[in-house]
């Protein structure tokens, strides 16, 4: 099983950024997703998930500036970060989950500053 995220990077506050993760090695269309993050000192904090039937849920934090969606054609999960704030920055991991059977990708960083 692999995860395999992308799109992280340095942007300026109020930029955007949108992480990719594609999975292969599982059903995907089976399996919950979420993105979560972890800044330095803190611990890791789910942001966004999307169940295998497109539900999505949101950190109050991020709520109206990131959106979490799926191509089950592509295996692949995608965050578009909005509006984003230095406070968002942190390593993003990809998570995908099915019944208690999960993995996580390798993360990606998102550096938000001036």
């Amino acid at each position: 099983v692999q995860l395999v995220e992308s799109g992280g990077g340095l942007v300026q506050p109020g930029g955007s950024l949108r992480l990719s993760c594609a999975a292969s090695g599982i059903i995907f269309r089976i399996y919950a997703m979420g993105w979560y993050r972890q800044a330095p000192g803190k611990q890791r904090e789910l942001v966004a998930v999307i169940t295998s039937g497109s539900t999505t849920n949101y950190v109050d934090s991020v709520k109206g500036r990131f959106t979490i969606s799926r191509d089950n054609g592509k295996n692949t999960v995608y965050l578009q970060m909005n509006s984003l704030k230095p406070e968002d920055t942190a390593v993003y991991y990809c998570h995908a989950d099915y019944r208690g059977n999960d993995y996580w990708g390798q993360g990606t960083q998102v550096t938000v500053s001036s």
